[in-house]
């Protein structure tokens, strides 16, 4: 699994870019999307941070709110994996919970 892609999505995310960022993991999550794998499931979480951030840009907020749903229950998933990208999880869910947080105020 490339780096590359993670430090795009985060890139995108500090640019306010959230389909962009969407983007950028779908390069790594599509072709593995139907693989029992957690950590392909987290990233799927955050694909979806991604997309609720966009859908509040377009003033979707009942969608945006459904959709971060689904980030919140993937993003435990981190909690069981073991993987190199470790940090660079811990830095996007930061950076996640950072927008989430100024969306709310």
């Amino acid at each position: 699994m490339s780096s590359k892609y993670l430090d795009e999505f985060l890139i995108c995310l500090e640019e306010e870019r959230f389909y962009d960022a969407h983007e950028a993991l779908e390069h790594i999550w599509f072709p593995r999307r139907f693989e029992d794998n957690n950590e392909i499931k987290l990233l799927r979480g955050y694909i979806n941070a991604a997309v609720s951030f966009e859908l509040l840009k377009r003033g979707r907020k009942d969608s945006a709110k459904k959709v971060y749903s689904n980030y919140l229950k993937y993003k435990l998933l981190r909690l069981h994996i073991s993987s190199f990208h470790a940090k660079k999880y811990e830095e996007i869910e930061q950076k996640i919970e950072n927008i989430q947080r100024s969306k709310n105020d």
